[in-house]
């Protein structure tokens, strides 16, 4: 049984290990000391994972020295893909962990990538890495195989386990080993895909389908609000056809959905197509925002309120709900367009970790938001915490004729003064 290294332990890395450290041997490597100290400890800070979980992976170990997986023979690479202020892929965390596998790969070695990549990355970009690093030759002497990763962060229900998995690798008989390998642990199956270009691509449209599908209702959100009709409420009339599909307005956020769009249209602007569509969409899904802070800023006025100096409270800091992940919240664009109104933003969020809040953002969350001080109340992230409040308990944040938006639609139809 072949001993592997799950090189990154966040949302996408820990859970994988987890569930291999319960069958086989597997060490889980991460360059920050801080994580592995805290993992070594039984503690989590992405929740995804308990202690009870973390204990019962009796074959897992964690470890920051690359010597500590020289040993291993499959590495699985799942370190975040991000863009950069450009909305241009970044793969410098990919790269530079490619160069560390590189220093430990082995005659024999496979090296299976999770990252979400632009179809050809892992080929184009990871494998001469690998080459120039250890100086072993491609599909001769190590090999490569693709898995795209399909975490839901805060999702209890689906599971890294009881999620389909699609694997690919490099040559036939190594995406043979790479499926057995998955299907050792995958309960819910594996589909394995002709090359890893498909693979790649599978994963990208994957998220790039759902941010077109949110964009569209997040137009008509706008177009409804215009007409006086609520949203939500035709979606539900709509949702009775059998083939409607569910997806709901709001700010389209994180690690996955708000960023895979742009790997797919980088790398179809560098083969010479512009693509329409996919960038219609993110451009809808980017200016939610600001759209959310002026609806709010208009009913503000209309209520009486001097907006210069006005009092807002956000509930919800995080990307989604029921999960602390803050990376690409789209929250951040709703508290910068308030304050360029002038209004003072107070940001509370039971689940976001303050240090984290104020390391990317220069965010200082609110632990004790003020009762009756606020002119305006967003409710942006429906953690279960804040979706068991009443209209009348979210109204107690707010001043005499304050604003109360309900942007999940998490209150009944008239019970608060806004709804996405």
């Amino acid at each position: 049984m072949k001993k592997i290294a799950i090189i990154g332990l966040g949302y996408v890395g820990l859970p994988l290990a987890v569930a291999f450290g319960e069958k086989r041997p597997v060490i889980g490597f991460d360059i920050n000391a801080k994580r592995i100290a805290e993992l070594k400890k039984g503690e989590d800070f992405t929740r995804e994972v308990s202690r009870e979980e973390l204990a019962a992976a009796s074959h897992l170990s964690f470890t920051d020295s690359l010597s500590d997986i020289a040993d291993c023979k499959v590495f699985i690479v799942t370190v975040p893909t991000p863009i950069d202020d450009f909305k241009t892929p970044d793969l410098m965390p990919l790269v530079k962990a490619s160069e560390s596998v590189g220093k430990v790969l082995k005659a024999g070695d496979i090296v299976i990538y999770e990252s979400t990549v632009y179809p050809g990355a892992t080929e184009e970009v990871c494998v001469p890495v690998l080459e120039r690093i250890s100086g072993l030759a491609f599909n001769a002497d190590f090999y490569a195989g693709y898995s795209p990763e399909r975490i839901n962060p805060g999702d209890r229900e689906h599971r890294v386990t009881t999620i389909m998995k699609v694997t690919s690798g490099s040559t036939s008989a190594i995406a043979e080993e790479v499926d057995a390998l998955y299907a050792g642990i995958i309960t819910a199956g594996t589909h394995k895909a002709s090359s890893i270009k498909v693979a790649e691509a599978a994963k990208v449209i994957e998220n790039t389908q759902r941010d077109l599908n949110i964009a569209l209702v997040n137009e008509l959100a706008m177009i409804f609000a215009r007409l006086g009709i609520d949203t939500h409420e035709v979606l539900a009339a709509a949702g009775t056809k059998w083939n409607f599909l569910p997806f709901k307005p709001g700010l389209v956020g994180g690690h996955c959905i708000g960023v895979d769009p742009y790997y797919l249209t980088h790398k179809a602007q560098a083969i010479g197509y512009h693509p329409e569509i996919i960038l219609a969409g993110r451009r809808v899904n980017d200016g939610m925002g600001s759209y959310v802070a002026s609806e709010l800023v208009k009913a503000m006025i209309k209520a009486g309120h001097t907006i210069a100096k006005a009092r807002v409270l956000i509930m919800g800091f995080a990307f989604k709900e029921n999960c602390p992940d803050l990376r690409n919240t789209r929250v951040i664009d709703v508290v910068q367009e308030l304050r360029e109104f002038g209004c003072q933003v107070d940001i509370t969020d039971c689940w976001a970790d303050a240090a984290e809040a104020e390391h990317e953002y220069g965010i200082s969350l609110t632990e004790q938001p003020v009762k009756g001080g606020y002119d305006g109340v967003i409710v942006a992230v429906p953690h279960q915490e804040y979706a068991v409040m009443s209209a009348g308990d979210l109204r107690g944040y707010l001043k005499e004729s304050g604003v109360l938006y309900d942007l999940k639609g998490l209150l009944p139809l008239g019970e608060a003064d806004l709804r996405l």
